[in-house]
């Protein structure tokens, strides 16, 4: 059995740089006692914001410095359980800034009940004096929410309350990267091998369909094993988000979720709408797999597996990131000098280890560089997750030094948009480069993976969580069966007559983290289709798209979402995006049916 190493046995060079958050420990425990004290200095504020502009102003900048220091000292622990989530001091690291983020919550609560005490003629004032210009649009923000803002006891209760909020997430993320485990797989010469989170994908890329067909059915086993679990876990979860969308006067959680960024519920609705209507290429792509692999019946545990016939090739983490390199140079030398920073400064977290935490993401606190953490085995999809992690932290880069604190942290409807351009700036240099035609049809099955996974599946994704969360709206409660039969309903119809919906995949629902930040995974969809539009911009050379594309990743929250993604040309409003990303999928699926 393949020896998956402890987190000691993995080289320094190999893992991200801790200590530029905090030293140690040590470092890390004193600053907790500053941020503390830090509480009690903007909790002395209590009460006095409406006696004038100076202690607005005060209450502010100590809002601003307890949250950024808060900032830090949370990542810092919870990137410390995540390179080894079985450690028992990094579990108490992350559970003692878990209860301070209640009681940072808690002190802070008073703050936006009192701001909006303010007479709106003396806040306009405020707003136009140059004091204020850092926290010009925090305020604005708070105005914008006002009806949604409740009285300073009931916000206080909710920010104590919100530590049960989190119950079900916490205890999932648990489950799930911890605690369960599976059957192991028999490769090739019938020796075992380790299932895990990481491997699952990696079985499914196998071109020995029994291989693939047990990976399948050993990692649902396990899911539906402990379904009943996991649906009372899960409808805990959509419960807490209906009970705080109805606090604070949302006619729903959606309405909730989507007005943290002020997107209109339209753009939600519209992503669904338009995706099914164009069931059709899917159907095509469907039907062309299943051609290829010579198959009479594609199953579920067919969609991973590459459909053109392609060597197993490995790339080390060397070549990864030359090849990220060579193709965002379209982004200039500023960019790619800051990828470079990134590498040899350890960003990155890169290989996997027992215990680390399944995945990948990139995160980070403002003031020190991004952090991104990566479980890399050297396929092709790895290089792509390389590129599309490093789009989240060179964002991150860019709005973090143009915009004071307050401003930097971007929402995430465009979060996703800057990691997936990245990822089809790279399809496209991959696929110039190369003369072989085997190459490129590889190259495009690859991409069209891509649009299923990100703007069919993650609607799906989206479709189910709008039905189920209306269920409980609705009175309803989500038993196992409520959400198997619903998820096998809708997997049946995104898929179509093309595809068999395997029994098992009914349990696929309990194995998405994303499911436990409510109307998340839409943004998915939405991001792909925004950087499809904006990656082909880039590719024409159309005039000034990069200076405009870095103003966006500049943007931080200083302005909407949707404003932003309007820099680059692109108006999220309309269900142009969504059909541009799907006509250009249609256009690849037609130049993959000629070359093969």
């Amino acid at each position: 059995m393949e020896h998956v190493k402890k987190r000691e046995e993995i080289s320094k060079e190999f893992t991200w740089a801790l200590e530029d958050l905090y030293q140690d420990q040590a470092a890390w425990s004193e600053d907790l006692e500053k941020i503390r004290k830090l509480a009690q200095e903007l909790y002395s504020c209590k009460g006095t914001l409406v006696e004038g502009a100076e202690n607005l102003k005060k209450a502010l900048n100590f809002y601003s410095e307890l949250n950024q220091r808060f900032e830090k000292a949370y990542v810092y622990a919870n990137q410390l359980l995540h390179q080894d989530m079985a450690n028992g001091e990094s579990q108490k690291c992350s559970g003692q800034v878990q209860v301070l983020m209640n009681q940072v919550n808690e002190v802070s609560a008073f703050l936006e009940p009192e701001i909006l005490k303010i007479p709106d003629e003396k806040l306009t004032e405020y707003l136009a004096d140059e004091p204020f210009s850092e926290y010009r649009r925090f305020l604005e923000e708070i105005l914008r929410t006002k009806e949604h803002s409740l009285s300073e006891e009931k916000e206080e209760l909710l920010a104590r309350v919100s530590e049960l909020g989190r119950a079900p997430s916490n205890i999932y993320g648990m489950f799930n990267n911890a605690d369960i485990t599976f059957q192991p797989v028999k490769d090739e010469n019938g020796n075992e091998q380790p299932l895990t989170q990481e491997r699952y994908v990696h079985y499914l890329e196998n071109k020995n369909r029994e291989i693939r067909k047990e990976a399948f059915t050993n990692l649902y086993s396990g899911y539906k094993g402990f379904a009943n679990t996991i649906a009372a876990v899960f409808d805990a979860n959509v419960r807490q988000a209906a009970f705080f969308a109805k606090e604070r006067k949302y006619s729903s959680s959606l309405e909730a979720a989507l007005d943290g960024g002020n997107i209109p519920i339209s753009v939600y609705t519209n992503l669904i709408r338009t995706v099914e209507e164009h069931q059709q290429p899917m159907q095509r792509y469907l039907e062309l797999r299943k051609r290829l692999l010579g198959v009479e019946q594609l199953h579920m545990y067919d969609v991973y597996v590459p459909m053109i016939e392609k060597t197993e090739k490995k790339y080390s983490f060397e070549e990864a990131k030359h090849m990220v390199l060579n193709a965002l140079s379209v982004l200039g030398s500023e960019y790619t000098g800051l990828l470079e920073k990134g590498f040899h400064e350890r960003w990155i977290d890169i290989y996997e280890n027992e215990g680390k935490r399944s995945g990948a993401y990139s995160w980070g606190a403002y003031g020190t560089h991004p952090y991104v953490l990566l479980n890399y085995q050297g396929n092709l999809n790895h290089v792509f997750t390389l590129a599309h992690e490093m789009g989240h932290a060179l964002h991150s880069w860019y709005s973090d030094h143009a915009q004071n604190y307050l401003n930097a942290g971007y929402r995430i409807f465009v979060a996703e948009v800057a990691s997936t351009c990245n990822e089809a700036l790279l399809i496209h240099d991959l696929m110039e480069k190369t003369e072989d035609k085997k190459e490129k049809a590889y190259l495009i099955n690859y991409f069209l993976e891509q649009f299923r996974t990100t703007l069919y599946r993650q609607t799906m994704f989206a479709h189910f969580e709008q039905e189920m969360h209306q269920k409980v709206e609705q009175g309803e409660t989500l038993t196992a069966d409520v959400l198997c039969d619903a998820y096998y309903a809708l997997n049946q119809k995104y898929y179509g007559e093309a595809m068999v919906s395997d029994d098992l995949i009914r349990y696929e629902w309990a194995r998405i983290p994303h499911f436990y930040t409510p109307f998340y995974v839409y943004q998915y969809a939405t991001g792909f289709s925004a950087a499809i539009a904006i990656s082909s911009k880039i590719l024409a050379k159309e005039e000034g798209i990069v200076e405009k594309y870095k103003a966006f990743l500049s943007g931080g929250c200083s302005m909407d979402p949707i404003d932003l993604l309007k820099l680059c040309g692109v108006d999220m409003e309309k269900k142009e995006p969504v059909e541009e990303a799907l006509k250009v999928f249609e256009q690849y699926l037609t130049e993959l049916e000629k070359l093969v």
